[in-house]
């Protein structure tokens, strides 16, 4: 069966070519029951606007970029799903483009993607968000862009933005384990060039101090957001004269590969040591036992840096006047944690 064209969306809508264009651009002129009848029209044919065509008489681009580094494969496809949902919406394209943030000419580098496929513009994640010379440089050449980073709250610093509160989360994690009776309780950082790692690290520091308990440097493990770092970190934890009796990995990756030094060392979870994680990620819930996390809505989060992008783009949306959006995950209890059980004899 051949494609629906916008002909056939005007004839079952029974208006004219231009206004279904119109509908599709969002362009305000267009009264509301008509755009009703021919959105009707769009989702009972499920036509598909044609981007590059669309672009070239409107002189406008329909596409937008999804720029990430990161190892964590829930994270990115959870990212490009909230994404793609608005962009199907509001009738965008999407590219994926997965980088090294590393590199020393990633603004060139971005710019030509964008001049290359005609992009409208970039959904930035950490850690390229969080890069000041690069959002310089993207915002000297144009290049309208959106940023998803790690902050308690708005930064204002004129470049627009989802942000996540990270440290707060955090606080709860450890918070939960300190009043379960854990005062050795061990951290394993995710990757420090994101800012989500010093941002939860700052909320366990945090939370010790706050309760009066020291912060013991024996018990923090630099790493990566991975499951291998996870449990090289635990095993090196584990290893101690005086070992942590709760581990809080930094992501849901790290608790897991944490779980699976516990096993193999046959250390009982949770009642020789409890676990937590962070992200909420599908096998937080899927491990045994389930892990203790921090709900996360990534989904969500790309949904709103969409719109956000969207409303950037242009100018006339209403979404444009509300501004940057702030999200704060949930702590979420399961079995990876319990009660610290006295020492035998006590």
């Amino acid at each position: 069966m051949r494609s629906p064209t916008i002909k056939d969306v005007a004839e079952r809508a029974g208006v004219s070519l231009k206004t279904v264009s119109r509908v599709i651009n969002h362009e305000a002129s267009v009264h509301a029951r008509t755009r009703e009848k021919v959105q009707r029209a769009i989702d009972a044919l499920d036509y598909q606007p044609d981007q590059a065509a669309r672009s070239l008489r409107s002189q406008r681009t329909y596409a937008l970029g999804l720029v990430y580094d990161n190892p964590n494969a829930h994270y990115v496809i959870a990212m490009q799903n909230g994404v793609l949902s608005v962009c199907r919406e509001r009738g965008f394209g999407l590219q994926i483009h997965p980088c090294d943030s590393s590199v020393p000419r990633l603004a060139e580098q971005l710019c030509d993607l964008v001049r290359r496929n005609r992009l409208a513009g970039l959904v930035l994640c950490p850690p390229m968000s969080e890069q000041p010379a690069l959002l310089t440089a993207l915002t000297e050449q144009k290049v309208a862009f959106v940023r998803i980073i790690s902050a308690r709250q708005d930064p204002k610093d004129g470049w627009p933005c989802v942000f996540v509160d990270d440290r707060d989360a955090a606080y709860a994690i450890t918070e939960h384990l300190i009043q379960l009776g854990h005062h050795r309780i061990g951290f394993l950082w995710g990757g420090k060039e994101h800012r989500s790692s010093p941002e939860r690290y700052q909320g366990y520091e945090d939370a010790l101090r706050e309760y009066g308990l020291p912060v013991d440097r024996k018990l923090v493990v630099e790493g990566d957001y991975s499951f291998d770092d996870g449990f090289r970190g635990a095993r090196r934890l584990l290893a101690l004269k005086e070992p942590p009796t709760a581990i809080f990995g930094s992501n849901d990756e790290i608790a897991a590969g944490v779980l699976a030094a516990a096993r193999s060392g046959g250390v009982d979870v949770p009642w020789e040591l409890s676990i937590a994680g962070f992200e909420d990620s599908p096998f937080s819930k899927q491990s045994w036992p389930a892990l203790t996390t921090a709900r996360q809505n990534t989904e969500e989060i790309g949904r709103h840096a969409a719109q956000r992008l969207i409303a950037e783009i242009e100018h006339d949306d209403p979404l444009h006047a509300l501004g940057n959006e702030g999200f704060s995950p949930d702590l979420v209890v399961r079995g990876s944690t319990a009660p610290r059980r006295p020492p035998t004899g006590a």
